[in-house]
């Protein structure tokens, strides 16, 4: 036995046009998840957390406030988009296409639309992607465009990031000390 490495995400070089990534993970959004994405935020909006308020809309009920999706579909695409990205450099139409309610399971999507060498940074790329979130019904809830900067395999920003411990793992469960 030996050490095995963990996913290390995708690099510039792993990328090609046309390439999609369906996500993973799939996230369940909660009345408490909407409740203090929207007070974190301040957002006074009271469509994301006063019923009473929502009642009379035409959805009858609260609405998920759209920055949280937003901000979910962004976190389910980084093990597959930006794991080894340093830098976002836009995000364009972002679109919500859908409404979204607590008890609402999501799930995310990506595109490669274009990637190009960086010009001014050569241990990286610039990749743009198209990302469209779904719900439990398929339903488009938000989609947009955003564009990173990715490093290259083999960067040197990302060597030997994992401290050397001071003992070695064993099966047996004791560490041992070295000198």
């Amino acid at each position: 036995m030996g050490l095995k490495q963990g996913w290390t995400g995708r690099f510039f070089e792993d990328f090609e046009i046309g390439d999609v990534y369906q996500h993973p993970l799939g996230r369940t959004v909660t009345e408490t998840d909407n409740t203090w994405f929207t007070l974190l935020t301040m957002n006074t909006n009271e469509m994301h957390f006063n019923a009473e308020y929502a009642a009379r809309s035409e959805f009858g009920k609260p609405l998920v406030v759209s920055t949280l999706t937003v901000a979910i579909a962004v976190g389910q695409s980084v093990t597959d988009l930006t794991q080894n990205a340093f830098a976002n450099l836009g995000w364009d139409e972002i679109r919500m296409t859908h409404p979204v309610f607590a008890g609402d399971t999501l799930y995310s999507e990506s595109l490669v639309l274009e990637k190009r060498e960086s010009a001014s940074r050569p241990h990286a790329g610039i990749v743009t992607v198209r990302t469209r979130t779904l719900n439990q019904h398929g339903d488009e809830v938000c989609s947009f465009k955003r564009t990173f900067y990715v490093y290259r395999r083999g960067a040197e920003q990302l060597q030997n990031l994992f401290p050397v411990g001071k003992s070695p793992l064993s099966l047996d469960g004791d560490s041992k000390e070295t000198a």
